[in-house]
This record gives structure tokens, sequence and C-alpha cells, in this order.
């Protein structure tokens, strides 16, 4: 058990004492013994909004004179970073939702078993842990990340993005299921990815599965497995992925395609961690870490009963949301950058003809946002053969837009790398003086084999 857990507090209302009593038990024999049990709703709520603050609170659902409900709003009004487990001796579906709605972190049906309260528990710790760690940051300018191998292939200079990098980092260290959301082509499973490998999964395997080629009569022998004559045409025992990923990562990409009905049997996975290969009868353990990733929005589907909330809840344990490549111009020279790298093998600066190349790349929006960027430049790379990029090689859509005119005083104004703009000056010397090399480079200021050597980078013999 981590260190940490001995010095969480936890505040417990039930307003059955005998319950509070198997309870306090339960947690003292499991090592947390900072604990406070309370039998009256009211006078938690007293102590709540009395200043007590509460890194855990286990809330009885249907209590006398306060509802755990009632109970609830009044902590995450009073303290927002306080996470509760509601406990109800009814599995009501709606009441728990609704309580998840408001901020409850879990739901346990009573009678409780110890081992599904610990877990619970442990999983409510590490989030609170990482909230912690976070609003502690937030308001930090750091650019920096621990695991800077793990991120590496993310490429950035948005602060936007650094903070959404260092939340990944601090869920990574935690088990708890992770949400990813972002317009189609933001980079999702790339962010999954490095989630992984910043881990103490990272020696495991991350499957990627795309749950929009997952069918009814498919779901069950890929994610459960089967055994040997399990059903017609089960010639050999089969792993399924939950067993292959059991110690690593399973990334549930378009998680929003799912179908309803199976929505139910991945919640029931995601609740105790446990399931039934085909062809058994034994439950079997998991400890499969879930990220999921959607371009949809989750919330639209619930009201029109397309996704489950119960199911929403579960996943959302840690939320990232990736912002469109609109939102982070800044990144934009870098990532064409990486990409003339990644397509040509080539570390030099890219060749385009003039500055306005770069920017006009930096003005356009791109609905596809970071796919649609590397398709771009292989494009323009392909259509340039070999030399220069110019305006010519770039979608229509992008030559018509004009150069914006922005006040010197505007924060947001589009700037262009220093070696853009060097040489578009030296091409404009250059050409001034009838392309005479040894009065360019006089006038310039820099040797004649300096010159001859950038001219060349520019694609001029």
């Amino acid at each position: 058990m981590r260190n940490w857990n001995f010095i969480m507090k936890i505040l417990c209302v039930d307003d059955e004492p005998d319950f509070l009593e198997t309870l306090r038990r339960g947690l003292l024999t499991s090592g947390y013994k900072n604990c406070i049990f309370v039998n009256k709703p009211l006078k938690a709520a007293s102590l709540i909004q009395n200043g007590e603050r509460f890194d855990i609170a286990l809330l009885d659902i249907t209590m006398e004179g306060l509802t755990g409900l009632d109970l609830l709003e009044i902590i995450k009004s009073e303290s927002p970073a306080t996470e509760c487990i509601m406990l109800t001796a009814i599995d009501d579906l709606k009441t728990a939702v609704s309580a998840m709605r408001t901020g409850a972190f879990d739901y346990l049906t009573k009678p409780l078993q110890k081992e599904e309260l610990i877990n619970t528990l442990e999983k409510a710790l590490e989030r609170k842990k990482l909230y912690t760690i976070t609003e502690i940051g937030k308001n930090s300018k750091s650019t920096s990340i621990e695991n800077e191998d793990a991120f590496k292939e993310i490429i950035t200079e948005s602060e936007k993005m650094f903070r959404i990098l260092r939340e990944a980092e601090l869920h990574a260290t935690s088990s708890v299921p992770i949400l990813i959301t972002g317009e189609s082509g933001t980079g999702k499973e790339l962010l999954a990815n490095a989630i992984h490998i910043a881990s103490h999964r990272s020696k495991n395997m991350m499957i990627p599965v795309n749950m929009a080629s997952i069918t009814g009569t498919l779901f069950d022998s890929e994610f459960f497995g089967h055994t040997k004559g399990a059903y017609t045409g089960a010639t050999s025992d089969r792993k399924g992925l939950l067993d292959q990923a059991s110690t690593g990562t399973l990334f549930l990409d378009e998680i929003g395609t799912l179908s309803h009905d199976l929505q139910g049997k991945l919640l029931r996975v995601l609740q105790n961690g446990e399931y039934i290969k085909i062809g058994t009868n034994t439950p079997r353990k998991t400890m499969t870490r879930f990220i999921a990733a959607t371009n949809e929005n989750l919330e639209e589907l619930i009201k029109n009963k397309l996704f489950r909330n119960d199911l929403y809840y579960r996943l959302k344990g840690g939320w990232l949301h990736l912002p469109p490549l609109r939102e982070r111009k800044e990144d934009i020279p870098l990532l064409v950058h990486r990409f003339f790298k990644t397509i040509t093998g080539d570390d030099e600066s890219v060749p385009v003809e003039s500055t306005s190349v770069m920017e006009k790349l930096t003005l356009y929006d791109y609905p596809g946002n970071i796919r649609e960027l590397q398709s771009i430049i292989q494009s323009a790379l392909n259509l340039s053969k070999g030399k220069p990029i110019s305006e010519v090689h770039l979608p229509e859509e992008i030559q018509k837009i004009k150069k914006k005119k922005v006040a010197k005083s505007d924060e947001n104004q589009i700037y262009v790398p220093l070696e853009l703009i060097e040489k578009d000056y030296i091409l404009n010397v250059y050409n001034g003086l009838s392309m005479n090399k040894t009065r360019a480079a006089n006038v310039l200021g820099v040797g004649l084999n300096t010159l001859r050597r950038k001219l060349k980078a520019y694609g001029v013999s």
C-alpha cells in the first residue's frame, strides 16, 4: 500500500451505527487510520461548512434529515477537491448516475465487499493525488516534462499543450481509466501511447482497438477469449484482449461507436476487473489499464440514449482534451519541419521559396488538424520535385489566404522563423544585384563562401 494512503483524511457518513462499525474495522485493518465516522448527516454538513476538509468522503445515499445526494452537493460546493464515493442499499442506476453527474467519483452497492471497497478507495486516492499535484502546478508557466522520452513524439511550444502533457504525465502514474477527446487528427492515439510509455506498464503491451469494428458477435471472443470447442469454429484456445493486455494498456479508439449492449459488457469489466472466458464458468481477473478516445460529443450521445452515462463516468477517471491545430498555431512551423524530416530524412531547414509560404501555412485553420497538415506537406514535396516549396504547391484554399494585418501590440500576431526572414532577405539582395555573388556578399557583409553555401541550401546554383 502506498505511503500517502496513511495520511489521507477520510470522512464516512451513514445513519446506521452497525454499518459504520463494520466500515471502521474494514478501513483500519486495511491501513486507513485517519478516518472520521459520523452517523448524523447534518453533523457532517456542519463540519464541511465550518471549514473541515477531507480527501475522500464515503456517503450513504439514503439517510434521514439530509440525503447523501444533498450532502454530496454541499461537499462539492465547499470542497470541490474532495473525492466522494456513494454507498447505496439499492442498485438504482438513475440515482447513481445523478450522483456522478453532481461530482461523485463512484458508487458502491451494499453489502460492501471489502476488496471492492479498498480497490475503489485506492482509485479515488490516486485521482485525488493527481488533482492535488495538478492544482499546485496549474498556474506554472513551466514547459518541463519529467519523462521527456515518453512524450518526445509530441511536438509543441504551446502552453496549452504543455499543460495537457503535464497532466497526462501525472495520470500515467496511476491506473485509473483515461478518456481522451478531441477532433479527428489531433493526435489522440499518439498521446495514449505516450501515457503508456510514461507508466509503470511501459515494458508491457499497449494494444489499440478500433471499437467501430467490434460487432456483437465479435466482442466476447475479442475481449474475453475462448476455449477450444466453446462454439462452432473455435478450433483452438484463444487469448482475449483482456488477457493479452492484463499488465499493459488497452487503447479503445472511437469508443463512441460501440453499440449500447456492448457498452454494458465493457462497463462490467471496468466496475470489478472481472470477465469470463467463453467456454468456462470461472471469473478471471484483469489488471488492464483502459485509455479511451473519441472525436464525438459523448454527452450529446448520452442525451440521445446512444451512450451509457455510467460507462462515460467510469471511463472519465482522467480526462484530457486535445485542442485543434487552429488553437495552437505556434506549433505549425515545428510540425512542418518534423514532417519534412520524416518524409525526406533530411534534418535541414524546410526548403520554401519565401516567407509567405510558411505564413500562409500558419494562417490556415486545418479542419483535418495535424493529419491534414502532414498530407499537405507530403503533397507539396511531391509537386515541388526537390525544388523549394512555393505557393503553387499548396492547396488552392491555402493559396487564396491573404496576409493578416495585425497591430504590433496584438499578442496573437503570427511570427515566422528567423531563418525564413534571413532567406527572403538574402534572395532579394542577390536577385536585386543581378545575381552577382561577389557584390551580394559585400552588401550582406558575409564571406563569398558563406553566401555560396546558403544559396546552395536554398536550391540556387
